[in-house]
């Protein structure tokens, strides 16, 4: 064979490599327990940070989405569905989904995002070396900053009320943080139990007459249901304060939160850093550090109360409805 015949040759190896890369896009696979405004924006997040930091949707990234319309059954069935698929990374967005699929493989990559207790849900046992295929961000609350905002508002709320579901791992790990801290200022927590979001207004109504303020936490059977809630709270003079700033546009009166936009956006970091080839095992869990204040002036007069005018210069965003 002549130089210039395996010349040839060699540039066309390189025609059939480059094919072969652009014909090959990396799969990103997201599971998420339920679909509500929160979560929907961390799915958003993470795919604009993606296409942020060059992987196009299409020809360098394809994505698979499901929900498991809060049902952890079939949050089961989509954690094997995807390990069957053989993904480049697998995304599960809520505790639920990240437990199912971390029970479903230990070889694919796995990025868990909105986790409020990743070792207490047993994903990881070290948040700075998870080691294995797991690492993910976590929404653990800042529950002291939430109480500070809810009694500045409400000053003379002595019982706070919450709605929960007993079977979801997060939501029972927040619940005993929230007694624990609400025990140190003297106030009582009064709980109500919905173990699906059809039950979320039943327990909401059973607050009524017993709590000063209603108080929500990232319980996502409870988010996904935000609106019965608030509708309990307008017709009873209960005001309802959120730990995620996407539920005050729902009607909540306020919320010091985090940005699930932006826990999407983290996230994505971390899905780039798997793409790019690091060992998940070896990225530390991370949380989430900026928290904002949203209002909603309206809602909290149909609450029976009114928000002071510092409350409001406080705030990064004022809702208007």
């Amino acid at each position: 064979m002549t130089s210039y015949t395996l010349k040839i040759a060699f540039s066309a190896l390189l025609l059939v490599l480059a094919s072969a890369v652009q014909a090959d896009p990396k799969v990103v696979a997201v599971t998420q327990i339920v679909e509500h405004p929160a979560l929907d924006a961390v799915y958003q997040g993470i795919k604009d940070q993606l296409k942020e930091e060059g992987y196009a949707e299409g020809s360098d990234v394809t994505y698979m989405h499901e929900s498991a319309q809060a049902n952890t059954a079939t949050a089961s069935q989509i954690a094997r569905k995807f390990v069957g698929e053989q993904p480049d990374v697998i995304v599960a967005i809520a505790t639920p989904s990240a437990q199912t699929v971390a029970a479903a493989t230990r070889n694919i990559p796995v990025v868990f995002s909105a986790v409020t207790d990743p070792v207490g849900a047993r994903l990881v046992s070290n948040m700075e070396k998870p080691g294995k295929n797991i690492t993910g961000i976590t929404d653990m609350l800042p529950l002291d900053k939430h109480l500070d905002m809810l009694l500045r508002v409400t000053p003379d709320a002595k019982r706070i009320g919450t709605v929960y579901n007993p079977g979801e791992a997060n939501a029972v790990a927040l619940i005993e943080q929230l007694e624990e801290r609400l025990k140190a200022r003297d106030l009582t927590l009064i709980k109500a139990a919905a173990t699906k979001t059809s039950e979320v207004l039943g327990a909401a109504r059973s607050l009524t007459g017993k709590v000063d303020a209603i108080y929500l936490t990232t319980d996502n059977t409870v988010i996904s249901a935000a609106e019965a809630v608030i509708s309990v709270g307008e017709r009873a003079d209960i005001p309802v304060f959120a730990a995620d700033t996407a539920t005050v546009s729902r009607g909540a009166v306020a919320a010091l939160g985090f940005d699930y936009y932006d826990v999407g956006r983290q996230t994505g970091k971390v899905v780039s850093r798997i793409l790019s080839g690091e060992n998940p095992g070896d990225i530390p869990v991370s949380g989430v550090e900026a928290l904002s204040l949203f209002v909603n002036p309206a809602a909290a007069e149909r609450m029976g109360i009114e928000l002071a005018p510092d409350v409001i210069e406080d705030a990064e965003e004022v809702i208007e409805n």
